[in-house]
């Protein structure tokens, strides 16, 4: 029986994803949990964890000491590693009638651990939503000098070599966004567990998670339109170098047509 004597909740981004089937061998050898969907809960000494595919770890009412024991553990299993995890913390209340969160505190019945995953998918969501965001912001403001050079001289002050490494850089990022953007949709738990929707989209709304989603497409058309424009610029550049290149023959040409 999991016990919640710390009632927290600490939910933290730690990779890109889990090399799946280790990590279920290893899990299941070492741990009490279950596979529900695209988490597994595992019970812990107190508290328990519930292991997100996509490289996040809720964690419910867990000491820091047990909590850093089964990180360090997971840690072989992480692909791409985060040197700087994102987290976000929270606190829970049991046995409510009403079910609400206000303050960064969830109240509800919490009488199983099915009601805590449906919870859990949405926090997992947001801190996974706040590393795209990141991600995304970094980029822009890296990059942010290249509109403005382009508003002030007309030009972009960057050689061929380092346009094409900025739009490797741009094109990275969108595209990674991009490809797992599918993670913040309503999860397929609920398709199983639709009367526990309720419960998620409760705390999903409480986290702006779609109006975020929504400043993120923003963000990532911001991207693209840079791309256009590096694009465009290289396009010019590679244009202006074959005119340059086609009249030094002509002159030539006409050199040694005279001579």
């Amino acid at each position: 029986m999991t016990t919640f004597a710390h009632q927290h909740i600490e939910s933290i981004a730690i990779g890109r994803s889990f090399s799946q089937a280790e990590m279920e061998l290893f899990i299941s050898e070492n741990y009490r949990s279950v596979r529900i969907h695209d988490a597994r809960q595992v019970e812990l000494e107190q508290g328990e964890a519930f292991i997100f595919d996509y490289g996040v770890v809720v964690f419910w009412g867990v000491r820091e000491d047990s909590k850093q024991s089964l990180l360090a553990k997971l840690s072989p299993y992480i692909v791409d590693t985060k040197h700087s995890p994102d987290f976000e913390q929270y606190a829970f209340s049991e046995q409510t009638e009403t079910i609400k969160m206000h303050a960064d505190i969830i109240s509800f019945a919490n009488e199983n651990n099915l009601e805590r995953l449906a919870v859990s998918h949405a926090l997992a969501q947001s801190v996974k939503l706040a590393e795209f965001e990141r991600v995304a912001q970094g980029v822009i403001l890296a990059h942010e000098y290249i509109p403005k050079a382009l508003a002030e001289t007309g030009k972009v002050p960057m050689s061929r070599k380092d346009i094409a490494k900025s739009r490797g850089v741009l094109f990275g990022a969108r595209g990674d966004i991009l490809l797992n953007f599918n993670l913040l949709d309503t999860p397929e738990f609920f398709w199983d567990y639709p009367e526990l929707e309720t419960l998620y989209s409760l705390v999903e709304k409480y986290l702006d998670i779609q109006p975020r989603i929504n400043v993120l497409n923003k963000k990532l058309e911001a991207i693209h339109e840079l791309l256009d424009m590096l694009a465009s610029e290289q396009n010019h550049k590679h244009s202006s170098l074959l005119e340059w290149i086609i009249i030094i023959l002509i002159a030539l040409e006409i050199v040694l047509f005279i001579g």
